[in-house]
């Protein structure tokens, strides 16, 4: 029977793998200890006789535990303070329409509340970010989101909407024109495939390709 050591050696690369979710965090090596963590937990939960490959039962738990660490991480808070920034500022902006009659600019925005224009943007790129990565949208006659398509789960998260974020950033300037039209835009199959010079049937193809493209890389 394997040691505690021998284990978590042979589970490695999977940990590491998974590190690269986290783009913009630089200590890989921190995510890797928080990656250790879930896999004992997982391996403490794992039943074989399930019949799931124990790196498919430990993804979530190894996932689990890397958000939980860059979470409580002072720069994720810098994030997700933007975000909550990021309401404050449309009260505000509310606020100024209404003594000023009409939309106020950053600048106005940014002097009201004394805070820099590049901090107003940044927590306004913030919760955009979040907001067309988990908006709904109809597919036959049910309200889903792209994270839908990608992996199970309510809604995103900050971390998550920077991971998908990414991955959409990857794909080839045609791909991501077709991801923006059916999944951020609306547009139906049909409707994507006029605009692509494409047909129906080439348009849902590829964007089973591309979806499957993106899950797989969730689960590397």
């Amino acid at each position: 029977m394997e040691s505690v050591e021998e284990f978590i050696q042979n589970n490695a690369n999977l940990i590491y793998s998974m590190t690269h979710y986290f783009k913009n965090y630089q200590s890989k090596e921190d995510l890797y200890q928080a990656g250790i963590l879930g896999v004992l937990e997982a391996y403490k939960r794992y039943d074989p006789s399930k019949g799931v490959k124990f790196t498919t039962y430990a993804y979530p738990y190894i996932l689990g535990e890397m958000k939980k660490y860059v979470r409580e991480d002072q720069g994720i808070k810098i994030s997700r303070d933007y975000y909550s920034l990021s309401f404050k500022i449309e009260k505000v902006r509310n606020l100024l329409a209404q003594k000023m009659m009409h939309t106020p600019t950053t600048k106005e925005i940014s002097d009201f509340l004394n805070l820099p224009q590049e901090t107003i943007e940044a927590a306004e790129k913030a919760r955009e970010m979040v907001y067309s990565l988990d908006e709904k949208r109809k597919e036959d006659s049910k309200a889903v989101t792209l994270a839908d398509f990608v992996y199970e789960k309510p809604s995103l998260d900050m971390n998550d909407s920077v991971w998908l974020k990414g991955e959409i950033s990857n794909l080839s300037p045609l791909e991501q024109e077709l991801i923006q039209k059916r999944y951020f835009k609306d547009f139906t199959q049909e409707e994507t495939a006029a605009t692509l010079g494409m047909s129906q049937v080439q348009v849902s193809r590829k964007e089973k390709k591309i979806l499957q493209k993106i899950r797989q890389n969730s689960a590397a």
